[in-house]
């Protein structure tokens, strides 16, 4: 099955978060709460539609008798596109890659609107369903149903904003002026560091942060490991990694194809984010370290022995 993404609503008060149901949960506030890697499974958010799909979903429309006493907040759907932008960017998706095919409500899901025939309609009974779900059908009490096609409208237009500094650029009376897109993040120098009594190649970027190849890095520390290319992702065998992962780690405004690195166990938390140039995955070297547990000492940056994760 190709990678979808679906939009969900949880049907709870804004406030709600909990985990194994879906990879994002949006707060009626916008927080967004991400709870498991977008490269994994997770087995119950869309019937049958469960393999190679990421699920965000807006903690709202929980309202008792009436669900839309606890409407989608404005900043809850557009916090909703952002995200849903930033995993189409993540895999290399364009503004006209979002379609019904690719991005999905409940609602369009449930009814099979994207023309497979996976299961019975239990969508909008407008659509000739049971009714079951109709998670943005949509967006207002009372509006059209065409939630679906207004949320990837908004995320198309996420997906064709200008950076922040062109916004930033405009709003200071240069909108006028065209602004190019940033060119990806680039390697300024090759050098070596010492990692474990060994000398580790390594890449330096215009900030001064040392990159290297993650499976350089997994060998030298005796770390297991499998590369899955179909979901841009390193599956790491080691039980004694607690991640810290952040939201500060490697985001795609820096030009290239993203992978993640999660543990095999579990619900495969996320370790860290890296970048994959020229078909080869990188990673910055002293965040491996910190998610790893490993020493290291500074003037100059070395990586000393692992002492856990």
């Amino acid at each position: 099955m190709p990678a979808t993404i679906y939009l969900h609503w949880a049907a709870t008060p804004y406030s709600w978060v909990r985990s194994g149901l879906y990879h994002t949960i949006i707060g009626g506030d916008g927080t967004l709460h991400r709870l498991h890697a977008y490269s994994i499974d997770l087995p119950a958010h869309t019937w049958r539609r469960n393999s190679n799909a990421v699920a965000l979903s807006c903690a709202c429309m929980g309202g008792r008798p009436d669900p839309w006493t606890i409407p989608p907040t404005e900043v809850q759907l557009d916090a909703l596109c952002r995200e849903a932008a930033q995993v189409a960017r993540s895999w290399g998706w364009r503004e006209a890659d979002i379609s019904i095919e690719r991005v999905m409500t409940h609602a369009e899901a449930a009814s099979n609107r994207d023309g497979r025939r996976m299961h019975d309609n239990y969508g909008p009974v407008i659509w000739g369903g049971t009714g079951e779900r109709w998670d943005f059908l949509q967006l207002s009490k009372g509006g059209p149903p065409t939630g679906g096609d207004e949320l990837r409208s908004r995320i198309r237009r996420f997906m064709a904003a200008p950076s922040a500094s062109a916004e930033a650029s405009a709003a200071s009376g240069a909108a006028d002026k065209p602004v190019a897109s940033p060119a990806p993040l680039t390697f300024r120098r090759a050098s070596t560091m010492s990692a474990r009594g060994q000398q580790l190649a390594v890449e330096l970027d215009a900030n001064g942060s040392s990159w290297a190849l993650a499976a350089d890095l997994l060998a030298l520390y005796e770390i297991p490991y499998e590369w899955d290319a179909n979901r841009r992702r390193i599956l790491v065998g080691s039980l004694d990694v607690v991640p810290t992962f952040r939201d500060d780690q490697v985001q795609p405004s820096v030009g290239w194809p993203l992978f993640e690195m999660t543990l095999q166990n579990g619900n495969a938390p996320v370790i860290l984010r890296g970048i994959l140039r020229e078909n080869r995955a990188w990673c910055r070297v002293l965040e491996f370290a910190e998610e790893f547990g490993i020493s290291v000492s500074f003037e100059p940056f070395t990586l000393l022995e692992r002492r856990g994760g």
